[in-house]
Order: C-alpha cells, then structure tokens, then sequence
C-alpha cells in the first residue's frame, strides 16, 4: 500500500504535540549472523533533496527518533516509488529511500516528514524501505536501513533506545507508532520483515533483531537522555541484541570533537571495529583516506579495552555525521592537552550561552552537553577542581562542580 494512505490529512499530519555496555555473545538472529559473516558492507548515503517538499519545524525543534517504513508494494524500485512521492508529497511523504544497494536521502532531515500521522509527523525521522526479493538483497537492504538509523541518531545526537516494546525511545517502527501514539493504522515493517526472514533464512525477522543490527552500527548502548554511560550488565540484554565482549568499554562524545593525526599514524591501522572486540573485523589502509601527519579528523567514541587497558577511538575525516566512520588505536592521535588541578573556588555563572559538560570539551576523554549555563545563571557554586586546556592559539580554563550530585564542567568564559 503507497504511503500516501498513512495519514488522513497531509495539511493536519505534520502538526505535532508533543553509555557504557558490558556483553558478550552474539545474538541469535540469522539474518544479522548472515551479515556478519560476509562481512556486509552498508551503502553510503546519496543526497537528492528536492526542494519541493514543505519545510516545517518539528515539534520540539529538532527529531526525537526514526521511524522504519516499508512501502508495502512487491512491484516498485526505489526511483519508481520516489517519482511517486513527489507527485503525492501533499498527501505523505518520507525522507529517505532504502533499497539493497542504495540510500537516498531526498528530504531534508532538519524539517519534518509526512510519513505516520499526528503526532508521529512532529516527532520522527522516516525511511522507506523497497521490497526485495532474494536472501542476499534483503539481508543487505536491512544492513543499510540499520546502518543509517544508527547514522541519524548519531547527527542529531539522539540516544539509542527500543521503542518498539514498550513506545518509549528513539527506534521505532511504523507499527509502533501506531499502536502507542495512534495517527495511523499501519503495521509496518513487521509483516514484511518476517515474511521475508521465514522465506529467506527460514526464521522470521523482527523488529528487536532490527534493532540489535542498529546497535552493532551505533557503536555503544546510551539509552539515557541525557548522555550518561552507566554500565548495563549483559543479563538484562534482549536474547536477540547484538552484543560485543565484556572487554570493551564504550562511551560516545558529542560527535563534533576533535584530534589530529600524530606522526605515527601510519604504524596503525584503520579498523570497522575494535580490534578483538569479538565483531567481524577488517582493516583499511590509510592509502584510500586524505590522510597525513596533522590533519584533523573528527571523533564521536572511545573504547577502552581490558586487561589490555588500550584506548580505541572512531574518527572520520569529514564534519559530516554519516561520513565513513573507522576505529583507530589512541596512539595514531594527539589531542588538546589538559591539566588538572585541585581548587576550592566559589565561581558565579554570569553568562547563559554556554554548554555545560561532563567533561572538558575536545579532549581525549570525549564530553556530552549535559545542559546549559543559563540553567544556573547567577548562582554561585563551589567548585572542586580546575582543568586548563591548550591548544594551537592558546588555551581556556575549565571548572568542575556538583549539579544534582553530577560532575559539571564549565569554561571560565561563562563566569565573565
């Protein structure tokens, strides 16, 4: 069924009300046991925005999840049904296409979609994905569907977390909107997926083993709003999650942090996953990426490996979130340098404009915006300890103090 069905009004739809894991074997899922074990490679994402689509805010001025679709017709290809999104946008649109070898993104992701009806439309990020019609295109169209979910949530620096069961988080199917949110009555993607997991690898694929597939691209388990990385022990794991050895600590940066390649970077080598993380893993060699001794790559995670006690990091070579991604071994890179200091100083928080962290920003040990100074503007506090940052063209300072018994940093800029 096209998806211009999936909601009553267009003109109404849009209108909207509205970490650190420790595990250990790999999930049960044959589809995703399949992807790993060919090494499947998920498509990069292809930029078609059409300037035709409306352009309206979300609810709550930027997404607080992604929706899964599938177009529910056997027939159609990934340009047919994007042909026919454009002529019938007044009625619902997506934002992205999926299919088993492409994603093309052709609405803008800063503006809301007309995909699952109110309040959904206000709410989500929304992809179709085509039907296919093999085992090796369906296992590779949901390896590129999980991939770019796991990418989405990372540009807009969402949580992971599993809305299907329970209507609370950041991964939804259409079914799940429907059933916990209403606007819609449609059931998608769960018919297809396990039509099509029972035909192809004889076991029925869901919407749980989708999400454990968006969790091997992710990187870490965050399923806290506010970007905590509090330790989740392997036996409250889904059966179906995929999981990675209890020897990797993972915690996630804000994505748009930052180090630069040190004069050893070629001794290493680039990995898609921690190397001995107990995932698939291969190498990329530095020949095929821009890089060179001093150029700034961007970093979004960190991994710690035990006994070892080595620090991985995933870096990319462009700003842009859903650019390759690699893993690296610490010592390919320098960060800013930061010394720390015990201090008893009563700071007073002057200016409203900067972020508060739970770490000194750009820096080895990644951070997260965990609120805002204008949260505490004008109050006084005690802080305990003092970082001074360098870089290049200087260096600033930064506070640490207790806020609802959490470390807060701020730089000294937002005491002035």
């Amino acid at each position: 069924m096209r998806i211009f069905l999936r909601t009553t009004l267009g003109i109404v739809a849009f209108i909207g009300v509205s970490t650190l894991f420790l595990v250990t074997a790999h999930g049960d899922s044959a589809v995703n046991n399949y992807i790993y074990q060919n090494n499947l490679q998920p498509a990069n994402v292809t930029k078609s925005i059409w300037s035709g689509f409306p352009t309206n805010k979300y609810t709550t001025g930027k997404p607080d999840g992604v929706v899964v679709h599938e177009t529910g017709n056997p027939n159609s290809t990934i340009y047919g049904e994007i042909a026919y999104m454009k002529k019938n946008y007044q009625n619902a649109f997506v934002h992205s296409y999926v299919d088993v070898s492409r994603v093309i993104n052709i609405a803008n992701t800063d503006y809301l979609a007309w995909g699952c009806g109110f309040p959904g439309n206000g709410r989500f990020l929304q992809f179709e994905q085509v039907e296919v019609h093999s085992k090796s295109a369906f296992a590779k169209e949901v390896n590129n569907a999980a991939n770019y979910t796991a990418e989405l949530l990372h540009q807009y620096n969402l949580p992971l977390n599993n809305a299907v069961n329970d209507g609370k988080g950041t991964v939804w199917s259409h079914k799940a909107v429907a059933h916990y949110l209403g606007g819609s009555d449609h059931v998608d993607p769960d018919g297809y997926y396990a039509k099509s997991g029972q035909t192809y690898f004889g076991q029925a694929y869901t919407m749980n083993d989708f999400y454990a597939l968006v969790k091997h691209y992710y990187g870490a388990d965050n399923s806290s709003t506010s970007g905590s990385s509090d330790s989740q022990s392997s036996s409250g794991l889904n059966a179906n999650s995929i999981t990675q050895p209890a020897t990797v600590k993972y915690n996630r940066g804000q994505g748009n942090e930052t180090a630069v390649l040190n004069q050893s970077f070629a001794k290493y080598r680039l990995y898609n996953h921690v190397k001995g993380s107990g995932y698939s893993t291969f190498s990329y060699s530095w020949a095929y990426t821009p890089a060179y001794t001093g150029r700034k790559v961007y970093v979004d995670s960190r991994a710690i490996k035990k006994p070892s006690k080595s620090t991985w990091y995933r870096i990319r070579f462009s700003k842009a979130f859903n650019a390759q991604k690699y893993w690296v071994y610490s010592k390919a890179l320098n960060f800013n340098p930061v010394t720390f200091a015990d201090t008893k100083n009563e700071i007073t928080i002057r200016k409203g404009q900067y972020a508060l962290r739970n770490h000194v920003y750009n820096t080895a040990t990644l951070s997260q915006i965990t609120g805002y100074s204008k949260d505490v503007l004008n109050k006084t506090v005690r802080a305990d300890k003092k970082a001074v940052k360098s870089y290049p063209n200087g260096s600033t300072v930064w506070y640490r103090f207790k806020l609802n018994k959490q470390n807060i940093w701020v730089c000294e800029q937002a005491l002035k």
